[in-house]
């Protein structure tokens, strides 16, 4: 496995290396749908080629501020989602 960086059609590039696989990242539910539908596209431009979907550890992936303000209201623990600072000042105001 390598990375490089490209311009142009990504099935190009795949061509042109003789590549059989992409691998593509997804941070949040939302990216899944952009991505299925572009791994679709590329699936009917190079039948041979996969795409295979990668999730991220959850430090790196997006988590909502509505999220995190509801848990810290029940009082759940939100301090590896958010400064220590926005900890504090979510507890004083609930």
């Amino acid at each position: 496995m390598r990375v490089e960086g490209f311009n142009g059609l990504l099935m190009n590039f795949v061509q042109e290396h003789d590549a059989r696989v992409v691998l593509r990242g997804l941070r949040a539910v939302s990216d899944f749908e952009y991505e299925f539908q572009l791994a679709g596209m590329n699936r009917q431009s190079v039948s041979e080629v996969e795409t295979l979907f990668l999730t991220p550890a959850e430090k790196y992936t997006f988590i909502s501020a509505t999220m995190v303000r509801e848990v810290a209201r029940f009082g759940g623990d939100v301090s590896k989602f958010v400064s220590p600072y926005v900890v504090e000042k979510l507890r004083q105001k609930n």
